[in-house]
């Protein structure tokens, strides 16, 4: 069977989408549908169970979860980037990410995880080394943790252990992520509801719109996930991204071009996002190809044709 956390959300749900599509049925959801929408990502999809995250990291902590998972796919977190709860990230992206880590390296179960690019925070390098780690908010440093920790037990690790560091992935299935969204998802709204993309003012050195960031498809996350989780003896941190930073400008033109209608407005940079906002990324995916994931990414304009053609 298959594990995978996380499997409401967006990413999640994807790849249980397309665990089914490749004949696998027998799949535990973990999740919390505390927030109920999130209920239709499942509802079109073929599972053997769903267990809330509450009773999963119980089960874990007293040593009942009687599971021989062939792979375990970890995208269960808190990705609030604005959450200023800080006790509550750490439990939910470190906490319940490290006793999922050691229940799958007592079974040997193969483990791939989602990390973030929010670890580098401020740092314009993206090579996943600890020099261009610089976190700008407790989101970012609650992954870092987990990595570190990942690192330091990588030496004697005997099983597989992946962590995928997600860019800023775009697709289907992610309507129930409000504020969090991706920005192809922000515009669409936009789009529909008052004729305009608002992109924010240059920044940074950047200018309107010029902001630009690595956005992957949610289908390539998706295949480099699935990849690790069967992939043999993987064990690394790498990052999930294309290798090719694309500006905001160029994701609201395309949604325009594709609606056939449509305009650009520019406003104001936010004052409480100064110091906590990345600019630019763009994934150094040299490790992620060394590591074996060799198969190319969905240009952007492809991704977001594939994306409304499912909305």
């Amino acid at each position: 069977m298959f594990i995978v956390t996380g499997g409401a959300g967006f990413v999640g749900s994807n790849l249980v989408r397309e665990l089914n599509r490749r004949g696998h049925t027998d799949i535990l959801v973990v999740d919390n549908l505390s927030r109920s929408d999130k209920f239709r990502n499942l509802a079109d999809l073929t599972l053997a169970d769903y267990m809330d995250k509450r009773e999963f990291r119980a089960r874990l902590d007293a040593g009942t979860l009687d599971l021989a998972p062939e792979a375990v796919f970890h995208n269960g977190a808190c990705s609030d980037t604005m959450e200023a709860d800080g006790r509550y990230m750490m439990e939910n992206n470190y906490g319940d990410s490290k006793a999922l880590l050691h229940w799958c390296l007592a079974r040997k179960a193969p483990l791939v995880y989602a990390s973030s690019a929010a670890t580098y925070g401020a740092s314009p390098d993206f090579e996943p080394v600890p020099a261009n780690e610089r976190p700008l908010n407790v989101y970012g440093y609650s992954k870092l943790a987990f990595d570190q920790h990942v690192r330091s037990l990588l030496p004697a690790i005997q099983s597989p252990v992946v962590g995928l560091r997600y860019f800023n992935v775009f697709g289907p299935r992610e309507a129930h992520k409000g504020r969090m969204m991706s920005v192809l998802h922000q515009l669409l709204s936009q789009l529909v509801a008052t004729g305009a993309c608002r992109l924010f003012e240059g920044t940074d050195g950047y200018e309107n719109g010029g902001q630009r960031r690595d956005f992957i498809y949610v289908g390539d996350v998706v295949a480099i996930n699935l990849h690790f989780g069967g992939a043999g003896m993987a064990k690394g941190i790498v990052n999930a991204g294309t290798g090719r930073a694309r500006s905001f400008n160029d994701i609201a033109k395309t949604l325009i071009a594709h609606l056939g209608k449509g305009r650009v407005e520019y406003i104001p940079f936010p004052e409480e996002l100064r110091g906590k906002y990345q600019s630019f990324t763009q994934a150094d995916v040299r490790s992620l190809r060394a590591l074996g994931f060799t198969a190319p990414f969905t240009e952007l304009e492809a991704g977001i044709a594939a994306t409304l053609a499912e909305n």
